[in-house]
């Protein structure tokens, strides 16, 4: 019941929001916090930590930027284009990687990460470090014109719900419980006769997926595709939103993901940037957030809520 009534309230909220904070701003924190869900999904649920994430939400984003700039396609077939795109090699580097456990996973997957950052420095398609430049925005359906930020905007807020939705759907089913129950004691899973790497896997091709969707949707915002969007570093910003808001939880990538963006998008215009470079300051944030606010922002409140509620 609350957490319908949260919902409904933060979705009234993201209808009125571009009439009062630049929509473009508002676009890219929801592409962000997509991607910090789809990496949620395998790190909070799965116990999968990935340093590779940022392969699949850069390739997503090459990908349809190319096909909407250089091939003609409609946007939403760019979007679909890039997904599957991101979900293919998701599929192949899952299929390497779930065979490892713990550090060796994570070392693996940013290895791969690390080939496919270098692929796009070199292919012709890509721009090489100027990035695939002047992206078309197009029509969505052929109807609505998403030259226009409000227009797009409501296009991204719809597709940034149907992904959220589906990794609450995914958490909250019998896949879901699985998922959960082989993040806490894999041996057992295994001793009750699931095969817990089909469903790594399937949980790992899944959120790439959906971190690609990310990925193709900010191009289209930005209409640009760049190397930062597919470098370690941008797999290390994704795995310092799902912290900083909640990891294991369904709305702490949200809060993780608007107040990364936020804070640097603050820092980018304030004198506090020109002194101090922006990695620093959100190290030193993240830091004492970790201190203070162990289970994360969201993880935190929602304890004391259920604290005070007396809900154990």
């Amino acid at each position: 019941m609350y957490q319908k009534a949260l919902y409904t309230a933060l979705l009234l909220l993201g209808l009125v929001a571009p009439y009062a904070i630049y929509p473009v701003f508002l676009m890219k924190v929801l592409c962000f916090a997509l991607f910090a869900c789809a990496f949620n999904l395998l790190l909070g649920f799965a116990g999968l930590l990935s340093f590779g994430h940022a392969a699949f939400f850069g390739l997503a984003g090459y990908v349809c930027g190319h096909v909407l700039k250089v091939w003609g396609l409609p946007t939403e077939l760019g979007l679909i284009v890039g997904t599957l795109a991101a979900g293919a090699l998701g599929l192949a580097v899952g299929a390497l990687a779930i065979r490892r456990q713990g550090i060796y996973f994570a070392m693996i997957t940013l290895a791969l990460s690390q080939m496919v950052y270098f692929f796009f420095l070199q292919a012709p398609f890509t721009g090489g470090e100027n990035g695939l430049q002047g992206v078309p925005r197009g029509h969505f359906l052929g109807v609505v014109d998403l030259r226009s930020d409000l227009a797009l905007y409501y296009v991204v807020l719809a597709v940034f719900v149907a992904g959220f939705w589906l990794v609450q759907r995914t958490v909250d089913s019998p896949f879901g419980q699985v998922l959960k129950a082989i993040r806490e004691n894999e041996p057992r899973a295994i001793s009750l006769g699931y095969e817990v790497d089909r469903y790594k896997l399937v949980a790992f091709v899944l959120s790439a997926s959906l971190a690609g969707l990310a990925g193709a949707l900010k191009s289209v915002v930005l209409q640009l595709a760049s190397l930062g969007d597919a470098h370690w570093h941008m797999s290390g910003e994704v795995v310092l939103m799902t912290l900083l808001g909640g990891m294991g939880t369904i709305l702490g990538p949200v809060v993780g993901a608007a107040t990364v963006v936020t804070l640097q998008n603050y820092l980018a215009s304030s004198p506090i940037g020109s002194y101090v470079p922006a990695p620093v300051v959100l190290g030193v944030i993240f830091v004492l957030c970790v201190l203070a606010f162990r289970r994360g922002i969201v993880g935190e409140l929602a304890a004391l809520v259920r604290k005070n509620l007396n809900l154990g």
